[in-house]
């Protein structure tokens, strides 16, 4: 097996162009797996044969299409497996694939050296128990006997780390479009100061996202602010639903009561952008019955939009907030 692990470096004006970076992956393969917010792992056994190139190469004719198509550049790892793919993703650098052959005497020496903790699932208390026994790296963890790992950490934590160590990689890359988000940001002309404009940014993001989710037949359980500011740090925030939902009002008002968290006072806002996550299918969500008249009555508005903007176009039925 043949594994790519990617990471798109997408900025604020090109973070909605993640679904169709993952659609140009499926061009080589159908079997990718979507790491959000911007990464992804893709098997390419079969492609390696179909387009009578290897993964490096296949690697350079993607970076080239996502530059293309998209203006999105990208780094990417190679190896024998997920794990090993994510780790040679760590070495990789602008405009060059980072490979792991798939022979046992070059895997190993990639990860000899490496720190414990570089290992993918190793946290920050099972390299510290390692290390108080000199542990501390990949080559010494896969030199010590499988019973002293086990005594350290336990028997099967003990068994996964014994053969990660020694390279041996038993991931799969499982497809998973069902959790792949949707994104809608908005940039500002200018470093922007005014809250009232950061909400009504954040009013049609969040109207722009329910449309979607419903033209689509899906809901949300999560939903990410991201703001980027003028010195080109950003912060992010993440906020659970209370229930899955496409109700762009309940979108809104989780996306209101993030940005009002953060207490933002006189921030240059370069860029607004929110994601929801977790989607799945409407008519597998539930939805808790209100006797709220408010709620009817905004759900069937709503309904009524979507007719409206399906035939006469997206702006057709717009906030009176935006619209003035």
């Amino acid at each position: 097996m043949t594994v790519l692990c990617v990471r798109f470096r997408l900025s604020p004006m090109y973070e909605a162009a993640l679904p169709g970076l993952l659609g140009l992956l499926e061009e080589f393969t159908p079997v990718v797996e979507a790491l959000p917010p911007d990464g992804a792992l893709a098997d390419l056994r079969g492609a390696e044969r179909y387009f009578g190139r290897d993964a490096a190469e296949l690697a350079s004719v993607i970076r080239v299409r996502s530059l293309a198509r998209y203006g999105v550049d990208c780094l990417i790892g190679v190896g024998p497996g997920p794990m090993l793919a994510r780790m040679a993703l760590r070495d990789a650098r602008p405009g060059h694939t980072r490979a792991v052959p798939g022979d046992p005497a070059a895997v190993a020496e990639f990860l000899a050296g490496r720190p414990v903790a570089a290992l993918p699932g190793v946290g920050t208390a099972t390299a510290r128990t390692l290390g108080e026994y000199g542990l501390d790296t990949l080559d010494r963890v896969a030199a010590a006997p499988l019973s002293t790992l086990q005594r350290l950490v336990g028997a099967k934590a003990g068994r996964e780390l014994h053969e990660k160590a020694n390279g041996v990689d038993r991931g799969r890359v499982v497809p998973n479009a069902v959790s792949r988000s949707l994104i809608a940001e908005h940039p500002f002309d200018r470093d922007e100061l005014d809250p009232d404009r950061h909400r009504g940014a954040l009013l049609a993001a969040a109207g722009e996202l329910g449309a979607r989710l419903r033209s689509v037949d899906k809901v949300c359980r999560t939903l990410t602010l991201t703001v980027r500011y003028a010195d080109r740090s950003a912060t992010v925030r993440s906020r659970t639903l209370a229930e899955p939902t496409a109700h762009s009002a309940a979108l809104t008002g989780a996306a209101y009561g993030m940005y009002e968290a953060l207490g933002l006072q006189r921030a240059r806002v370069r860029a607004l952008a929110l994601r929801a996550e977790g989607l799945a299918p409407a008519e597998q969500a539930s939805h808790q019955l209100t006797f709220d008249p408010v709620d009817e009555k905004l759900r069937r508005i709503e309904e009524v939009a979507d007719r409206a903007r399906a035939k006469f176009g997206p702006r057709a039925v717009i906030p009176g907030t935006l619209a003035a």
